[in-house]
């Protein structure tokens, strides 16, 4: 910035904190901000606030919720025989938008990273573990993204739950539609390959 505001440098730092946005993306929304009402102003800083106040993890799925269990959770329609492990609740979304799958999810809320200083103590699965103790669970789905993180975390969890007899079953990356296969890696061929189904 040319000069400096004391309030709105602050301002600007606080956007920059958020994931994806850079310094001149802050400065936008730090401007924007200011150009609001202040009665829309007050209405945003509410919206935060609240959000902050009133979500809280699903005691058993760890999804976002303002309850104590989440909606999918709570419907008896969905099938609690099958869990998708996904790494945020961002994936859960992604995966309820193709109103394909019907079963449960849990959300780990990242991925083991010994770089970061992330541990498998600091994600959610003790509580996944705790939900395969009554044997309603018979296939667990690993949706972790295709990151050695990602992978790394996938194979984790499943050496944990081979012992108790539950099917383990990983998500099948490939070709992308509309993609080419001279420009896919090698990483990506070999699972377009493994993930192979029937015609």
């Amino acid at each position: 910035m040319a000069y400096h505001v004391a309030p709105l440098q602050r301002l600007v730092e606080q956007f920059e904190r958020l994931p994806g946005i850079g310094s001149k993306t802050a400065q936008r929304l730090a401007y924007f901000v200011l150009n609001m009402s202040e009665e829309r102003a007050k209405e945003f800083s509410d919206a935060i606030l609240q959000a902050h106040k009133t979500i809280r993890r699903c005691e058993i799925c760890c999804n976002f919720s303002d309850k104590e269990k989440c909606p999918i959770c709570r419907n008896e329609a969905r099938d609690h025989s099958i869990i998708c492990v996904v790494e945020t609740p961002r994936d859960a979304i992604a995966i309820e938008g193709t109103g394909e799958y019907k079963g449960t999810y849990h959300v780990l809320h990242g991925v083991i990273s010994p770089l970061s200083g992330i541990g498998p103590d600091q994600l959610c699965i003790k509580e996944l573990l705790s939900r395969l103790n009554n044997g309603e669970v018979t296939e667990v789905i690993m949706a972790t993204n295709p990151t050695v993180e990602g992978e790394a975390t996938a194979m984790y969890i499943s050496r944990l739950l081979k012992p108790l007899g539950i099917k383990i079953t990983r998500l099948a990356y490939g070709i992308p539609v509309g993609g080419d296969l001279e420009y896919a890696d090698d990483v990506t061929l070999a699972r377009a390959l493994e993930g192979r189904s029937e015609l």
